[in-house]
């Protein structure tokens, strides 16, 4: 008889994952301020001129900071998830590459809105892009709930599942501003100021 050896499924350490993933997060949040250091306000002869011209940047400052303080938000769920993931194994890998793909393309996104937003793909562009970046950080942790023995060995199954809702309610909140973008644009994001209220609302129904 052939003995079969099985063996467990090849997993790191996170050290080199965390370090380009924040690596990829700074670089996003740093190309945001392209747009507006490459906006000319042209000739200006006075503090009036200024102020009017600066005002006219109202909505290139106001997507600015939503989508940074987006990122910033993204990354501190980065930073939450692997305070307890200990080992990532391939898919785990290719699931935070695929998040850092849409968070790349927020300064993109960031500027279409910007330019185009009369136009709905214009209006779209940043919510599709957040939800796609939320949708696969919520995967990535559900997989490493999947193999928590492996993974999160610091985390009962109960803790594993309770922060993972953080997760699901910041999906559940991108979703539905992307439902809303094409009327309301950029303030759809002001729904995530719930989020907090909805983590706590699916905590209980968890209990």
């Amino acid at each position: 008889m052939i003995r079969q050896r099985r063996h467990p499924a090849a997993t790191q350490r996170t050290v080199r994952l965390e370090a380009f993933t924040d690596g990829v997060f700074a670089i996003a949040a740093t190309l945001l301020v392209l747009d507006l250091t490459t906006h000319s306000i042209g000739a200006v002869t006075s503090d009036a001129e200024m102020w009017d011209a600066l005002g006219g940047m109202s909505e290139l400052l106001f997507n600015f900071a939503l989508s940074f303080v987006l990122l910033c938000l993204l990354w501190m769920v980065h930073v939450q998830q692997f305070e307890h993931i200990a080992r990532a194994d391939s898919v785990l890998v290719w699931l935070n590459n695929a998040r850092l793909l849409f968070v790349v393309l927020v300064p993109f996104a960031t500027g279409l809105l910007t330019q185009y937003e009369s136009y709905f793909a214009g209006r779209m562009a940043m919510p599709v892009t957040f939800f796609f970046a939320i949708l696969f950080g919520w995967v990535q942790w559900q997989w490493a709930v999947r193999r928590r023995d492996v993974m999160l060995p610091d985390l009962s199954q109960e803790d594993a599942v309770a922060y993972g809702r953080a997760s699901l309610s910041a999906l559940i909140i991108g979703a539905a501003v992307v439902v809303l973008a094409p009327w309301i644009g950029s303030f759809a994001f002001l729904l995530f100021l719930l989020d907090g209220v909805l983590t706590r609302a699916l905590r209980g129904k968890g209990d």
